[in-house]
This record gives structure tokens, sequence and C-alpha cells, in this order.
């Protein structure tokens, strides 16, 4: 599957924003997608994810501000991020993986990249 993420930009702190993930091919629906972000000098993060029925999971750090969805007739993922605050400025990535399991918070087990699309924050 390829995963195109889109809906970056500059925004003011306490503004919302709602990203987006096209994905390619017929087979959406059965994996199990995740959001990341990587901000200046610091390690990729796992943020949010959703199973191909639902289910969602945060970091425990991104609850409350962060919402994932998806429409799996429309073969694509979101995230909307509420309050933003120069902290969350990053390149958010999404990414897919087979299956759910206890791992899903581990970039190294996402098979599938986007390209990732910046927000940038500010105060």
């Amino acid at each position: 599957v390829q995963l195109q993420a889109s809906g970056g930009g500059l925004v003011q702190a306490g503004d919302s924003l709602r990203l987006s993930c096209a994905a390619s091919g017929r087979t959406f629906n059965l994996y199990f997608m995740g959001w990341f972000r990587q901000a200046p000098g610091k390690e990729r993060e796992f943020v949010a994810g959703m199973t191909s029925g639902g289910g969602t999971f945060y970091a425990e750090s991104m609850k409350g501000r962060f919402t994932i969805s998806r429409d799996n007739a429309k073969n694509t993922l979101y995230l909307e991020i509420n309050s933003l605050e120069p902290e969350d400025t990053a390149l958010y990535y999404c990414a897919a993986r087979r299956y759910y399991d206890s791992t899903y918070s581990n970039s190294e087990t996402y098979r599938y990249w986007g390209q990732g699309t910046l927000v940038t924050v500010s105060s």
C-alpha cells in the first residue's frame, strides 16, 4: 500500500488542524494504521493508531488533543489536532502495518510509510 500524507502547514498556537493520509490499493481496510511524528532533533514518536474495525490507541501524552479516525470507503486516515502548541511542531507521518498487536507503538513494526507532512506551530 502507498501512503500520501497532507494537511500540514504553518499555524498559530491554539489553532486546530486535520491531517489526512490517502492510501492506494483496495486493502486499506485490512491494515492497522498509525500516526507518528518527529520533531527537529528528536526521535520519531508514536502519536495514535487505529485498527481496521475502529479501535483507537493514543500515546499517553497525546490523549485529549489528538483524534485519529479513518474512512475505509475513501481509503483515508485522519488525525485531528486541537489546541496546537509550539511543541507540536514536527513532521507527521502516517504508516501501515498488516496486523494489530501490542507492538503498535513501535515504528519499526510498520512496513509502509507516507512521506510526512510538516506542521509548524508559532507562538
